[in-house]
């Protein structure tokens, strides 16, 4: 076994072990918690694949923005600990059958993959030069389009903020 495969098996226990508390555990700041380390384990398998900018984003949007919205929310409702379900036999029954089928199809996607022709070897340079390349030449109108918007956006925002 090489150090890349144990490496790659310690971020996917860092992912899926936190994810699963996440899913089961009762209190739910420890469920956001858990999937705040279960999203730093993606962003590891990422940079693993030498993906860079996708783990940069992963952590940016995820860890940075989305989950401390959610901490955010659930520090500051009030009376979640009360909070009661009524749970139906029926209910149940659809998303258990939907999950199986589901693992069956990653099952069999992961047992016929070759996985030893890795991409790993064939990248010349880092995804963010070829991103920023394209971006910049092929993409250059709806980049900056898109830019555009973005700067109306905020305009408008400041504008609705400063009225009040």
């Amino acid at each position: 076994m090489k150090a890349y495969d144990v490496i790659f098996y310690l971020f996917a226990l860092l992912t899926v072990l936190p994810a699963i508390f996440s899913a089961f555990h009762p209190n739910i700041l420890y469920a956001a918690l858990s999937l705040f380390i279960s999203f730093f384990g993606v962003a590891g398998l990422y940079a693993l694949l030498a993906a860079d900018f996708v783990a940069a984003a992963q952590v940016l949007i995820y860890v940075g923005g989305i989950l401390i919205l959610l901490l955010f929310a659930v520090m500051l409702s009030k009376n979640i600990y009360g909070a009661t379900f009524q749970e139906e036999k029926k209910k149940k029954i659809w998303p258990s059958l939907l999950g199986m089928l589901f693992l069956g199809v990653i099952t069999k996607i992961a047992w016929t993959t070759h996985w030893s022709e890795a991409l790993v070897d064939n990248l010349v340079q880092p995804t963010t030069a070829r991103i920023g390349h394209q971006l910049l030449t092929d993409y250059l109108l709806p980049f900056e389009l898109s830019s555009l918007l973005l700067l109306s956006a905020f305009i408008g925002a400041i504008t609705l903020a400063r009225s009040k």
